[in-house]
């Protein structure tokens, strides 16, 4: 296999430098943070455009450039449907939920759930959100450990450890307004490294009509899936609605995007840049599936997994290029340096959001509750502190990434099962006037619980893929009795055996799609909350709560305003008659 040469490691060491040349610029040029406004929020300076591209590079990351592209190699095309739910979700997230969040102006969007339901809310949700970004984080910082690991031979180790150092180092100094415009840099290596493997094909097999009629003949084309079995990976149903619900939790309620949305100046701007974003990601999604068939146009007839060359379908980009640029010095470096950029962009998003919801949810209520308020200057050290120590847990975490499979799933499985809950949480709050903290929480419990349990439950049935072929590769005895990291052909062969299990064998939920965690944990959180909040008021003969019209989504509270000035109405009326 070949390895990177030293004009390729001068252009990754370029990308290092100038990542950490943006956030060394913010310390010394910038206003030095003089504020946690500042630092978590920019002071509201930020232009449309800067924002939209890290709305779209912070959920598109390394986990895309190497899921998305072995997706589609592995299992097809009917991925690209998920695009669809982007354009349908965008709308709500925009209209429904975005102009609430503005009205608070608050650094952390779980004190939205403190000013709507209480403390109680405000902490269980803060800290499931922990525990879902630190989970994405370890998988975001392994994907590109695992292009080093094909490409280069360093260690994962090494690969995990100097990434997340990296992004640590910029994220802190930085504050947020570094973050952002380092996402617009590394957005752009981003698209140069999947159109680099595009046009490789095309020049390779002779147009992107042959890598086409490649992939049909292995099967790989398929858009028309409308089954309505749940088990089914991939659908029309599970790819549009699960996608719809997965994407309105990440661009509405989630506290990453939420926060970089809040950098602009007013509610319009923000509302620009989430529908930029959307046009964004579904170019780069869809770019990322073509690069899939690019990959296969070249290993259609010589399987790199079969052929033992590597451990993971999730290594078959890096594979690629090395095989087809090696060639050319300085390009594989480039490729190398977009993977590094789409971690990079979402993990400093991770750091910086992480640091805002624990000093703005744990930290300041605690100071609050002992009679003391903490300076600007003390809180902007603790900030930074913060950063330097989220930064340090998500290295750790990513050595867990290994075990949660191949990287697309364990991602959307990890914002679907928390995600789902969260939304169904900030849903309760801004459509349901009459739900109160009990009834609010014993939804997100119950959803939560349930979606950890089917998503993470054990064991999960095996997933079956499409044909795979070794036709092509020059066979010899040496090669088929030879082991590849402690794994043989024959358990290869053990291993597809076993795919083709009665399927009927395991629990059913553990069988249903990833793809529906996300809405069932919606579906569940606003069912429970409105049955106990109903079932309190009928046992307890309450009356509702007047709720502050600002919590309220604008559609609720528009009506709500009307039945007010109705009923103000109707009074006058009977008081004029007395």
């Amino acid at each position: 296999m070949a390895t990177l040469t030293a004009a390729d490691y001068a252009v990754i060491g370029v990308l290092i430098l100038i990542s950490s040349g943006i956030g060394l610029y913010y310390w010394f040029f910038g206003s030095r943070h003089k504020s946690t406004e500042e630092y978590f929020m920019a002071n509201k300076s930020m232009r449309v455009i800067p924002v939209a591209v890290g709305l779209m590079v912070s959920y598109l990351s390394a986990v895309s450039l190497l899921g998305v592209s072995s997706e589609n190699y592995v299992y097809g095309t009917q991925y690209a449907v998920i695009n669809i739910s982007y354009g349908l979700a965008t709308p709500f997230a925009a209209y429904f939920y975005l102009p609430v969040f503005f009205k608070l102006n608050a650094a952390s969007a779980f004190e939205y759930l403190q000013k709507r339901f209480g403390t109680i809310t405000r902490l269980i949700a803060s800290f499931a959100f922990l525990l879902q970004l630190l989970l994405y984080s370890g998988v975001v910082l392994y994907a590109p450990a695992l292009a080093l690991e094909a490409t280069t031979g360093i260690s994962t180790t090494a690969s995990v450890i100097g990434l997340g150092l990296i992004c640590t180092f910029y994220s802190t100094i930085g504050g947020i307004k570094a973050v952002i415009v380092t996402d617009v840099f590394q957005g752009l290596l981003m698209l140069a490294a999947v159109v680099t493997v595009i046009v490789t094909a095309a020049v390779d097999n002779g147009g992107l009509d042959q890598v086409w009629k490649i992939a049909e003949e292995g099967s790989r084309l398929e858009f028309d899936n409308i089954s309505p079995d749940p088990t089914v990976r991939h659908t029309w149903w599970s790819l549009t609605l699960g996608g719809f619900f997965t994407y309105l939790s990440l661009y509405s309620v989630n506290q990453v995007q939420v926060q970089r949305m809040l950098t602009v100046s007013n509610l319009e701007a923000a509302q620009r840049a989430l529908w930029w974003s959307w046009p964004m990601a579904s170019i780069m999604s869809l770019t990322l599936c073509f690069s899939g068939l690019a990959i296969y146009a070249k290993y259609h007839n010589c399987d790199p997994l079969k052929e033992g060359r590597i451990t993971s379908n999730d290594q078959l980009m890096p594979l690629y290029v090395m095989d087809t640029l090696s060639d050319y010095p300085g390009v594989p470096g480039l490729f190398i340096a977009g993977i590094f950029s789409a971690g990079l962009s979402t993990i400093s998003a991770t750091i910086n959001s992480l640091a805002a919801v624990i000093l703005e949810d744990y930290i300041k209520p605690l100071c609050r509750v002992r009679n003391k308020e903490l300076p600007a200057a003390t809180s902007m050290m603790i900030s930074k502190i913060l950063a330097l120590v989220v930064g340090l847990v998500c290295v750790g975490v990513a050595f867990l990434a290994q075990y949660l499979g191949g990287l697309l799933q364990a991602a959307l499985t990890i914002f679907g099962v928390i995600g789902g809950p969260m939304l169904g949480l900030y849903t309760l709050g801004m459509f349901f006037p009459l739900c109160d903290q009990p009834s609010a929480v014993s939804g997100f419990v119950l959803s939560l619980i349930f979606s950890l349990w089917i998503g993470f439950g054990q064991p999960k049935s095996p997933i079956p893929q499409l044909r795979t072929s070794t036709d092509g590769c020059k066979l010899n005895d040496t090669f088929m009795h030879r082991e590849y990291d402690g794994k043989s052909l024959i358990y290869a062969a053990l291993h597809l055996e076993r795919q083709m299990e009665d399927e009927e064998s395991y629990f059913y939920l553990y069988r249903i799609s990833y793809m529906w965690y996300c809405p069932l944990g919606f579906l569940l959180a606003i069912i429970t909350g409105w049955l106990v909040s109903q079932s309190t008021r009928w046992i307890l003969k309450e009356s509702p709560n007047e709720i502050d019209s600002v919590l309220l989504c604008p559609i609720v509270a528009n009506r709500m305003q009307k039945r007010r000035e109705a009923n103000e109405s109707r009074n006058m009326i009977v008081i004029n008659k007395s």
